[in-house]
């Protein structure tokens, strides 16, 4: 048991068999975190709620929902459908079945961003009075720094060189391969500019062979993992922080941007786009589009006052929209409309007073039945995705679409 910062945070230990596959995995952390629960639970009484971040814990959370009578709620980050564009695979189907579990048991939904709010309503089919949405937040504190940032630069670019900063996994959702394909352009008319690219990830070997076909790799540094120390600086340090993801639910690291007052530039998508507004607390390109991504870094590179000038609009609305304080005060206002609606429904019957009730009506009691449903075909995929979540047939949908 840890105390960090006030937060109790109790570790589930890992002792398993090694698994043969992910899924396996997960199936494995879910059972050890079931049993952590089912001891603190012994120590300290059950929770008031139990809150489920994604599908990778949605096997412990409905357990623990359901033999606790606790309410749960959910925080969806991401969806399988968004993340690749669809349903392709038997995992992926599986995987996306999974989170419209989680999201159909849980009491309440919260999402980061207005694009997530449309994509779990539009995939998942829920109801828009189950959904809050709370962004991400930054502790802007952390990126100020009084360290020697000139001397750290030196490590990265030399003193009349232009720093461009990636940060992230190197996966192709994160759009890396556009920021590359941009340099060409960018050091045509900019010669004296450095992109460093922060991160790890599958692509990695091909983004290193991509800059060397572009005739870039000298003027492209990989550093490879790097730590939250480190990625500060380079925040302090960098001319421009660019975000080129081609899907993205929320876009935290141009939050962090924005907190080290490091002029940013995204893509137009995702929560990237109602994050981020063009001239007034940064730039925007068009995702996917390495031209329009040049035309942008050359912007803020022949303009540092206009860069400079919305840097700082941008760290004032870190300081005010996205502070830790007011995105807990939202969640803690999700919590307790939650803990009031239980006092008005049958789950706030003690588990006790339930065995009771049904030995009092020999098993007859009928007003917690719930309607079994079915989970959409694992062959189901297409445009229809979403109302098979809830058992609707396809032709029934696809009549109820364009009736």
């Amino acid at each position: 048991m840890e105390n960090d910062k006030g937060v109790i945070v109790h570790r589930a230990p890992m002792e398993s068999p090694i698994p043969p596959d992910f899924l396996t995995w997960v199936m494995q952390m879910n059972m050890n975190l079931l049993e952590t629960a089912i001891e603190i639970t012994r120590k300290h009484g059950p929770p008031n709620i139990i809150h489920a971040h994604d599908w990778l814990v949605a096997y412990a959370a409905k357990a623990l929902k359901h033999s606790l009578m606790v309410p749960l709620i959910a925080t969806i980050h991401a969806t399988e459908a968004g993340r690749n564009w669809g349903l392709h695979n038997q995992m992926q189907r599986y995987i996306g079945d999974v989170e419209w579990w989680l999201a159909f048991e849980a009491w309440r939904v919260i999402c980061c961003s207005r694009f997530m709010l449309d994509e779990v309503m539009r995939v998942f089919q829920l109801p828009p009075d189950k959904i809050d949405v709370i962004p991400n937040g930054v502790n802007a504190e952390e990126f100020s720094s009084d360290a020697d940032i000139a001397e750290f630069r030196r490590k990265y670019a030399a003193d009349d060189e232009k720093l461009i900063f990636f940060v992230g996994r190197l996966v192709h959702e994160k759009g890396v391969h556009v920021l590359v394909q941009a340099m060409p352009k960018v050091l045509a008319h900019y010669g004296k500019a450095k992109l460093v690219v922060a991160g790890k990830g599958p692509a990695m070997d091909y983004l290193k062979s991509l800059a060397s076909q572009l005739g870039i790799w000298d003027r492209v540094y990989f550093t490879g993992y790097i730590d939250d120390d480190v990625r500060n600086k380079l925040y302090k340090a960098a001319d421009l922080a660019v975000v080129p993801s081609l899907y993205e639910p929320f876009g935290i690291t141009a939050l962090e941007a924005m907190a080290a007052q490091c002029p940013v530039a995204v893509s137009d998508i995702g929560g990237l786009d109602s994050i981020v507004q063009i001239g007034v607390n940064g730039y925007k390109f068009y995702a996917g589009n390495p031209n329009s991504l040049a035309d942008t870094i050359l912007h803020v590179l022949f303009c540092p006052e206009d860069a400079k000038r919305v840097s700082k609009r941008a760290y004032e609305e870190v300081l005010t929209k996205y502070s830790w304080n007011r995105i807990a005060a939202q969640t803690e206002q999700t919590y307790q409309r939650v803990l009031n609606e239980l006092k008005k429904s049958d789950w706030c019957m003690t588990a006790m007073e339930l065995m009771s009730d049904e030995s009092r009506n020999h098993g007859g009691r009928k007003g917690n039945q719930v309607a079994p449903f079915d989970m959409r075909s694992s062959e189901t995929d297409g445009p229809d995705i979403g109302q098979t979540y809830h058992g609707i047939h396809t032709e029934i949908a696809s009549e109820a679409r364009y009736s």
